[in-house]
């Protein structure tokens, strides 16, 4: 039991520091890379690698009950939808406070749970957390990002959907997903993800204004490689095992590294109101997701 935890909690570890640093990779990605096809890019190239690795592998593809559901499922939602609005966002949002935003996502899944998993209920506890951490998205609204402009508050406002579209796939993951390997899980929708937004990032974005200069093609490889291929596996393997509240908890720790790597890397500062945002969210999502 003492083994299992560890290495349980060794892949949260593993993922708040790969997912802590994407947010900064994402935005140094969009200042030389369109956000749609940034997004085409990153999935396609993840989808490819876990692909051959599963070929590799042999591991069974589309055999398990509900599989090609959630292939669409995910790719809709995850890799289309959230990782979409997330790299169209950020071209504003600085990457901490991205981060801190995105860390609404254990709340939705409290708040979605009791609807998509049988048997899941919200007490006291859960509740409490959720309405202290919108409490916090609400402060950080107040006053920093209006600073930033109209714009910014916009792209914040609808950076909110990501979270949400991100909890649903994930708790429809959680409950038919049991028997479906990890890669199956990853592989295939990433590629579906990134055909997906394919056709909207040639239909919407002017790629004759892109750069495509150097830091921006290697936080995309980044992004594809460590920040998706990797990750998501790690993830998808890790949701198997343990409560899908307790697997997105995550998204707490990881703004801790996102926030440090911003200030220090990518110039970002938050101002004092977007500091108690984020102190509120944190501590929302530690009440929600705490257990005895």
């Amino acid at each position: 039991m003492t083994s299992r935890r560890s290495l349980d909690l060794a892949a949260l570890a593993l993922l708040t520091l790969i997912w802590g640093s994407t947010w900064a990779a994402i935005r140094v990605a969009v200042r030389g890379v369109p956000p749609l096809t940034g997004v085409a890019l990153r999935f396609a190239l993840a989808g490819v690698l876990l692909l051959l690795v599963a070929t590799v592998q042999r591991v069974p593809l589309g055999r398990a009950p509900y599989e090609r559901r959630l292939w669409m499922t995910n790719a809709l939602l995850t890799f289309a939808g959230s990782y979409g609005i997330v790299f169209w966002a950020e071209q504003w949002v600085p990457s901490g406070l991205s981060s801190v935003l995105f860390a609404t996502f254990p709340l939705w899944t409290v708040l979605l749970a009791p609807l998509l998993l049988p048997g899941e209920r919200i007490g006291w506890r859960a509740a409490a957390g959720v309405a202290l951490g919108f409490l916090g998205v609400a402060v950080i609204f107040s006053r920093d990002l209006m600073l930033g402009g109209d714009r910014v508050v916009v792209a914040a406002a609808v950076f909110l959907l990501a979270p949400l579209l991100s909890a649903v796939a994930n708790l429809l993951t959680k409950r038919y997903g049991a028997g479906v390997h990890p890669l199956s899980l990853t592989a295939l929708p990433m590629l579906l993800g990134a055909l997906v937004v394919a056709p909207v990032a040639v239909g919407t974005e002017d790629l004759r204004r892109a750069t495509f200069d150097r830091a921006s093609l290697v936080a995309l490889v980044y992004l594809a490689v460590v920040g998706s291929a990797l990750a998501f596996t790690v993830y998808y393997w890790l949701l198997r095992r343990i409560t899908v509240v307790a697997s997105s908890m995550v998204t707490y720790t990881a703004p801790v590294v996102a926030v440090a790597i911003g200030a220090v890397f990518l110039d970002e500062r938050l101002g004092p109101h977007s500091l108690l945002g984020a102190a509120l969210v944190l501590a929302g999502v530690v009440l929600t997701v705490w257990r005895r």
